[in-house]
Parts: C-alpha cells; structure tokens; sequence
C-alpha cells in the first residue's frame, strides 16, 4: 500500500498556482457540509516528522472555526486504558453538519501498541474488526471519512528529526518514541503497510501521498479532500449492511412466554431478596477487584416493574462503582451524531457497573413503529447493535439484556392504579396510552429485537413480571449466576 504513494509529476509554479485556487474552495466545500448536513472526519495519518501538523495547519486555515474541531491523538491514558479500545475515539466524531480534523487516530494507537508489544496478535486482528465496523457504521449513517497517509521514507525522516533537534526551539518536538521509529523504521513500514491495506475499505479508502515535497503534499491533500467530500455529497449510494455474522440463539415470543404460576410468596420474598443482595454485593466486589465491567439493560412494557428491579439491584451495590442510567428521547445534541455515539459516552469503566433504564433498543422499537428514524437506518440498527455489544463482550465487558413481559390486563391495571393514586400519577403519562393503543405493534417489534439481537455473547433474558416481587428476584438471579459462569472461564 505505502509503495503506492502517489509523487509529484508537475512543476512546482503550477502546484503554487492550483493551490491558491483549492484552499479557496474548502471555505465552499465547508459551506456544502452545513447546508447538506453531512458530518466528514479528517483523518490525517503518517510517519512522525512527515508533516501533519503542518498539513492540518494549512487546510483548517481557510475554514469557520466555528464548525470543526481538530484532536491530537496521543496514545491512551490510564483512565481511557479502562474502557474498550474505540470508546475515546467515538468521543471524537462530529456532529451533523461539522469536521472533525485528527491528528492521528485509531490507526497510530492500534499500530504503536502492536509494535511495542502491548496487545497481542489476536487482539490487533480483533481491533481491525472494531475500526471496519466503527468506520462502516459511521458511512451508513451519512459520515463522510477522508483518510489520508504521509509518505516519508527513512532516510528523509531522519534528516527532519535532526534539523529540528538541532534548532532549541523546535527540539522538544522531537521524542524518543519518535527516534526509536526511525531505528525501527522497516518494522514499522510493514505493519502500517499491513494495516492500510487491510483497511482500505470501499466505503473509507486510505490516499496515501509522497509527503516529501511540502507544496505538493498540501496540493495532493486539498484535491483529496476536495474530490472525497464531493463525490460523496452527491452520491446516493450508501453501504448499508443489515445482515448479522453472528450466531443468534433462539427465542421464544411474547406470546409463548407464560405468565401465571411465575410468583413468589409475600412471607419468603424479603428472606429471599436480603439473600441474593448479599451474593449481589460479593459479586461486585468480585468485579471491581478483577477489572470486569458489568452492563445491564433493562427494557419491557410501560410499568413492567424496571424501576422496582434497579433499584432492588442498585441497594445491593457501592454507590461508588455503579451508575444507574435513564434513558428518555434524545435531546438536539444526540440527534446531531450517529444514535451509538450517547451510549458509548455512558459505558462503564473497568471494574463498575452501568444499569441502563431503557437503551440502545428504542432504535429498532419506539422510534421504529413512531417513524422517527427512517426504516432502512432502523433495520440496519439489528446488526450495529449486535457489533457494539460485540466490541463491548470483546473488551472484557459483561452484558447482561432483560426484557420485562407482563399482559395486557396487568398493565391496565397498573396503570389504573397509578391514575387513582396521587403520589403515582407522575409515573403515567398520555404517551403510555398511547403505546398501550399500539400493543400488537410493540409485540411484534419486540419479537423481531430479541430475535435478531440475542447473541451467544449478549443473550436476552425474558422476565415474567407479572409477580413485581418474583421478576425482581429472577433478575438478581440471573446477573449472579452470569457473572459467576463468566469467572470461572
């Protein structure tokens, strides 16, 4: 791939002259991106000392600072080591209508860590598997991703890092990660080889340039930019994938699960609850000490007894080491990213807990039959959802999915009960009734999610909840005896 990087083959008075006319028309171009809202994401990669910082500086020139912002990728802080591997760089996308400029990416991190002997093999190729997703699901949604590679051989690296060691005020620029590239430069350039060429995707291709000469390297990276941004402006086509590569387990439907004789005695349950709390309570402990993220999605009917469950598990818990997370309509924010970008910004770091009230699955449910999301996004929503749970599983994480079935009669009469008692009318809402007009939809919306989201590494548990005291206890149950079996493997 790094032998291809396209070299000068015009005279440096044209270059100077087409230049002029190309940072003239990225102004345009930004202009495009806000009236089209599209969100594009530069991403500027290469060898160290081969002039990125100048590059970024030249093409950001020209453009409203008002709507980009530029990050400088440095490798992972102890913090950022606790999360999974993309969680920090999904922090980093614009919203619709913006540039996001990197100075570095997921590409340095993932290579300078392989070299330096910090991930393993298996773990490089599993994160070459997140960037294709994290990078396609991005495309699918609209994201326009520019990705350009400085090209510098060894010997021209070299030479740059002496003149500006040589200078006091440049020296500090230059670092011993930077000069242990340039001793290692062939073990380098055939990793990076690898990794472009991997990652030369249909819907994000890799422009590698011949960074050797600074006015054409600018002149190459405002044509690129230029041609990449365009092209997909006025293209139509988009690589939206709706097929999973996962193994689903099967599932029984809402309508098979049954709901009478599911109960627990009013004498045994606060023996039992005092009982599983405890075991809860180690198993925390148990997670904190080995590192281990535990997420628990709660979703089910309006008045299924979620908010009873979480809090019944959260008394078990140190306040300290979990969050519990409510999740309503997205605000303006939220609507402005791709819809994964607000669950990203809430997992949990290693060794604590994230209880989602409601989650990522109002994609394929309320927002779906509501038609606030068109259906193509919707459907294509089945297979991002498994390959975020995927990268969360793959990370270490425990994902641990509830869905709280109870019948039609048993939330009528919930939701009665919350109308005639005053300081319960603020759980009912003129939504909920509406939702409950729409039951048959929500039935079968929900049968298709759990058909096509229960993975071997993030299964469904169905709760009959018609007994709030016997779902509480079941639930509790369940996220023991996982966390326990993920242990002991």
């Amino acid at each position: 791939m790094l032998e291809k990087a396209v070299s000068q083959t015009v005279k440096k008075s044209a270059l100077q002259e087409m230049n002029r006319e190309l940072r003239e028309s990225l102004p345009r171009l930004q202009l495009k991106i806000k009236e089209q809202n599209r969100p594009v994401i530069l991403v500027f990669e290469g060898w160290e000392a081969s002039g990125k910082g100048s590059v970024i500086a030249s093409v950001i020139k020209y453009l409203d600072p008002r709507f980009f912002k530029v990050f400088t990728v440095e490798a992972p802080d102890e913090t950022e080591k606790r999360y999974p591997f993309m969680k920090r760089h999904w922090g980093m996308i614009p919203e619709k209508g913006k540039i996001s400029v990197l100075d570095k990416s997921w590409y340095s991190e993932l290579a300078c860590a392989f070299l330096e002997g910090k991930i393993t093999e298996s773990e490089y190729d599993r994160r070459i598997i997140s960037i294709r997703n994290f990078e396609r699901q991005l495309s699918d949604d609209g994201y326009i991703i520019v990705k350009i590679f400085l090209q510098i051989d060894a010997d021209e690296q070299k030479k740059r890092m002496k003149k500006l060691s040589d200078d006091k005020k440049t020296k500090w620029r230059v670092t011993e990660s930077d000069r242990f590239q340039n001793r290692n430069y062939s073990k380098y350039y055939r990793t990076y080889d690898d990794l472009l060429s991997i990652t030369d995707f249909p819907f994000a291709r890799w422009n590698v340039i011949d960074a050797k000469k600074s006015t054409f390297t600018k002149y190459m990276v405002y044509t690129i930019i230029n041609e990449t941004v365009t092209n997909a402006m006025t293209s139509t086509k988009r690589s939206i994938s709706r097929t999973s590569p996962f193994r689903l387990i099967d599932m029984p439907k809402l309508s098979e699960t049954e709901l009478d004789g599911k109960v627990i005695s009013t004498e045994r349950y606060p023996e039992l609850l005092k009982k599983y709390q405890k075991k809860l309570s180690d198993i925390h402990n148990i997670l904190y000490k080995k590192g281990i993220p535990l997420i628990l999605c709660f979703e089910g009917w309006d008045a299924a007894g979620k908010g009873g469950a979480i809090k019944r598990i959260s008394s078990a818990l140190d306040p300290r080491g979990y969050e519990a997370v409510p999740i309503s309509a997205p605000d303006r924010t939220e609507l402005a990213h791709h819809y994964l970008w607000r669950f990203w910004n809430r997992i949990p770091k290693s060794g604590h807990i994230a209880i989602f009230d409601r989650t990522w699955y109002g994609r394929v449910m309320v927002e779906k039959i509501e038609g606030f999301t068109e259906k193509s996004r919707c459907d294509a929503a089945f297979n991002e959802i498994n390959e975020f749970e995927y990268e969360l599983t793959g990370s270490g994480a425990i994902v641990i999915k509830f869905w709280l079935h109870i019948d039609s009669d048993e939330q009528l009469k919930r939701f009665t009960d919350r109308q005639n008692t005053p300081e319960k009318q603020w759980k009912i809402t003129e939504e909920d009734w509406r939702n409950r007009d729409k039951w048959d939809q929500y039935e079968q919306a929900v049968d298709e999610m759990i058909a096509k989201t229960s993975t071997a590494f993030a299964p469904w548990h169905i709760i009959e909840a018609n007994s709030k005291l016997y779902a509480r206890l079941k639930i509790i149950n369940i996220i023991i005896k996982t966390v326990q079996d993920h242990i002991k493997t």
